[in-house]
């Protein structure tokens, strides 16, 4: 009885040795969706504490810009921002997708802060992305 105890609790040392946490299914990839606010107005949050330094320091006013430009340049910065986040590219960096939808008017503020994302994220980690312009990039 001694040696079948014994046996026992070998046989079942490897059982205990697995994980307990089941993995992430592909369907719940993290995603930056926005939000409207109390007043009907498209938000952003932006957790980094040197952003807001970034938008009021280093970032070019909204002024400088229209509304279509930052829409289009918008579309095609995300579409590289998610293809970097759907194929695992600089995953210290980009750690979620964004889900983004080019025909909802979103607003030029909402706009700005979501293009000022981007210049921010190649201002302070140096990735480089197509879809932004020379002089917000490299500012």
């Amino acid at each position: 009885m001694k040696n079948f105890i014994i046996l026992l609790f070998f046989a079942s040392i490897p059982f205990s040795c697995f994980s307990q946490n089941s993995p992430k299914k592909d369907e719940e990839k993290s995603e930056l969706k926005p939000s409207k606010n109390e007043d009907g107005e498209w938000e952003l949050t932006v957790i980094d504490t040197q952003f807001d330094y970034f938008l009021n320091a280093v970032a070019k006013p909204i002024s400088q810009y229209s509304e279509s430009y930052l829409k289009t340049k918008n579309t095609f910065l995300v579409a590289e921002w998610n293809s970097y986040y759907n194929s695992g590219k600089y995953r210290n960096i980009i750690e979620s997708g964004i889900d983004y939808d080019q025909r909802e008017n979103y607003g030029i503020k909402f706009e700005y802060k979501l293009y000022q994302v981007f210049a921010y994220v190649s201002w302070k980690y140096g990735l480089r992305m197509n879809g932004l312009s020379g002089s917000d990039a490299f500012r």
